[in-house]
């Protein structure tokens, strides 16, 4: 990646933003102010015109920022790209080349290694005495060989008419008496005896808790409906003297627990049902229970007008009557530049009846009423599919 790739990509988010003040009007103009539902304003319009989307945390991360240090993906350069109005970012690039961006040209290689073999043998070749060249290689000059021929005055050596006398080996006695085979014998069974006992105490050690532990399933159940929770529970075991683990119930799906304790004390919470402390004796308890769970109904009904996307003008007025005109209402993100966003009531109802595909991904958090049944408290969060890398 070279600083002139960075340079197009900055000309790039400036032709985005251009595009999109075409027909629209955010909060403010440069796009690294944009924050909330000018984001989302922007996705369906990115998604509208280039058939694609990119995530909250890229657009956090690449328009909040300038410049950059880095550049996106391939995908996202092109998607961006034709939002402009290019084919693709090469072709955006193209239309954007800058005077020194100029390839480098590379030398000639060098003599390829056969062409220098050749030169050495052409230097190498040698006259013989009638004229003739002959080709010796290098490695025949370094290593020549020599022709010698055998002397008829050299005498033989007697050595193969000498005898040669051997002196017998004596072998000293390897007897071992038959007392140290059977105390080695003994000792060896000894050393596996007791690792065979060290074996089992470690594994008794290591399954202990499976061995003396127990299992309970407990299934949640709609109190006024009776049946099964369709919604993510927030399940919090507590024990004395220790700080509280937290479990999470899928929805439709019963809570398995698995513990040595003689006593269980767990609170049971969710967005949509009001929270409840359950204690068991574990010693008669029933390894299979149902437990029922009071619904929450403001925080039920705000999420259906939430969704619903039929009859726009009635949910408006909906909504006008079930939130106080001083409810304190709340955005969190999931991203490290912003954590909470405050905004009013209008805003809000603004929000969650515009049509988007932004709001099949909203979850209402917590809601909070007053004693003449207004919602005074809203927190609620957008979920993002995140980029993967």
């Amino acid at each position: 990646m070279s600083d002139l790739d960075l340079l197009h990509f900055e000309q790039l988010k400036n032709e985005v933003q251009t595009q999109y003040l075409e027909n629209h009007v955010p909060s403010f103009e440069h796009i690294s102010k944009w924050k909330g539902i000018d984001i989302i304003y922007f996705q369906e319009d990115l998604r509208k015109i280039a058939k694609g989307n990119i995530s909250e945390k890229s657009f956090y991360t690449y328009f909040k920022t300038s410049p950059v240090t880095k550049l996106p993906r391939i995908d996202m350069l092109n998607l961006l790209s034709v939002y402009a109005g290019y084919i693709s970012w090469y072709d955006f690039k193209k239309n954007h080349s800058f005077a020194d961006e100029i390839l480098k040209e590379y030398d000639d290689p060098e003599e390829s290694e056969t062409e220098q073999l050749e030169k050495v043998a052409e230097n190498s070749s040698l006259l013989v005495p009638d004229g003739r060249k002959s080709e010796i290689s290098p490695i025949d000059r370094e290593n020549p060989v020599l022709d010698v021929s055998p002397s008829n005055d050299l005498q033989k050596t007697p050595a193969e008419n000498q005898n040669i006398s051997k002196k017998p080996t004596k072998f000293g006695s390897d007897k071992i008496p038959d007392e140290k085979s059977a105390f080695k014998l003994v000792k060896k069974y000894i050393w596996l005896g007791i690792s065979a006992v060290l074996a089992i105490l470690v594994g008794l050690l290591g399954f202990k808790d499976e061995l003396f532990s127990k299992e309970f399933t407990y299934s949640f159940i709609d109190a006024d409906r009776n049946s099964k929770i369709n919604a993510e529970l927030q399940v919090q075991i507590l024990k004395e003297n220790e700080s509280p683990i937290l479990y999470v119930a899928k929805p439709n799906e019963p809570f398995v627990y698995t513990t040595k304790s003689k006593t269980l004390t767990m609170v049971v919470s969710s967005p949509y049902y009001r929270t409840d402390m359950i204690r068991r004796n574990l010693e008669n308890a029933p390894e299979a229970e149902n437990i029922e769970l009071k619904p929450n109904d403001y925080a039920i009904m705000l999420f259906y007008y939430s969704k619903s996307i039929k009859d726009l003008k009635k949910k408006r007025v909906t909504l006008n009557n079930l939130i106080s005109d001083n409810a304190l209402i709340y955005q969190v993100f999931d991203n490290q530049f912003y954590g909470v966003e405050t905004m009013d009531k209008q805003r809000y109802i603004n929000l969650v009846t515009l049509p988007s595909a932004s709001l099949e991904k909203l979850e209402v958090i917590d809601t909070q009423t007053d004693k003449s049944g207004k919602i005074v408290m809203i927190k609620f969060k957008i979920d993002t599919d995140e980029e993967k890398k």
